[in-house]
């Protein structure tokens, strides 16, 4: 597989975008328990779509979640000249002036399916550090953890929160992803289009600890041959507040508005709403 995968990077741009389409719309018929999970995730956020238009979604859905894979292979071994072409960057002003606060930078992400090549776009013309989770498959775990490491300042278990707090403090700009449901002591549950989701409080109390900025950084698939919109937004002002919810409410705002403008682009095969409030039941165990 990462054979072939290699070789869909050595193709034309927009043969890549096909392969990523026709690697989605096989995983569309083939991941039936994913598709199950993107359908409820839709129907949930967006039931003013109804059936038709919804069912429409989750097949542009897996659309993108198959580009996403071929993306993912670009990050690892995409030519720089290349992807240099195929991107657009806009507010890297405010990642500047963030940083000359002195007290490092939380790049503030989500899980779209261009997660992994939006930060590799980025760490073409800025050094930062990435936040990332080991994955099962020893195999994935070696090519992925090789590839971070050639194109990253560095990359940090998640679970080393030493090691992260210390580069905040070093003044150095740390990104991650917090949007995922790990439940847990260390999540509250906060409004994620108006449903009350588990959501990470990292971000508040890792820049409560180090009194680094959070700089939002979200990237975009363009339609047809226009590659990638990569968006870095002002540091959040007064962030974070002295209510847990209310601050994890306000990047769940952030995160749906881009979602919003994307919403085939997020990644609707993860069980974002696993863990219910006073033990109501999954919705993707109906």
């Amino acid at each position: 597989m990462f054979l072939l995968l290699w070789l869909v990077t050595r193709l034309p741009f927009m043969l890549q975008r096909q392969a990523g389409r026709a690697i989605g719309w096989l995983a569309g018929g083939l991941a039936r328990r994913r598709r199950h999970i993107a359908r409820i995730n839709i129907r949930l956020c967006f039931p003013q779509l109804g059936d038709r238009r919804q069912a429409r979604l989750v097949t542009r859905h897996f659309r993108s979640l198959g580009q996403g894979v071929v993306e993912t292979a670009l990050c690892w071994w995409g030519r720089e000249a290349g992807l240099r072409n195929h991107y657009q960057l806009i507010g890297e002003q405010h990642l500047l002036a963030a940083r000359q606060r002195g007290r490092g930078v939380i790049l503030l992400s989500a899980h779209f399916t261009t997660l992994e090549l939006g930060g590799r776009l980025l760490a073409l013309t800025q050094s930062f550090h990435v936040l990332y989770r080991r994955h099962k498959n020893p195999l994935f775990e070696a090519v992925m953890q090789r590839a971070r490491q050639r194109r990253f300042a560095s990359a940090i278990p998640r679970e080393d929160t030493r090691a992260l707090l210390h580069c905040l403090r070093d003044n150095q700009v740390v990104w991650y992803a917090p949007d995922q449901n790990h439940g847990g002591s260390q999540s509250v549950f906060a409004p994620f289009f108006t449903i009350p989701a588990s959501t990470l409080t990292t971000t508040a109390r890792l820049a409560k600890l180090s009194g680094a900025a959070v700089v939002p950084f979200f990237q975009i698939r363009l339609p047809g041959n226009q590659g990638y919109l990569l968006t870095l937004c002002p540091a959040l002002e007064d962030f974070p507040g002295d209510d847990p919810v209310a601050d994890a409410a306000r990047i769940n705002g952030l995160i749906e508005a881009v979602v919003r403008e994307a919403p085939e682009q997020y990644l609707w095969v993860h069980r974002r709403f696993k863990t219910r409030p006073d033990g109501e039941p999954s919705p993707y165990d109906v």
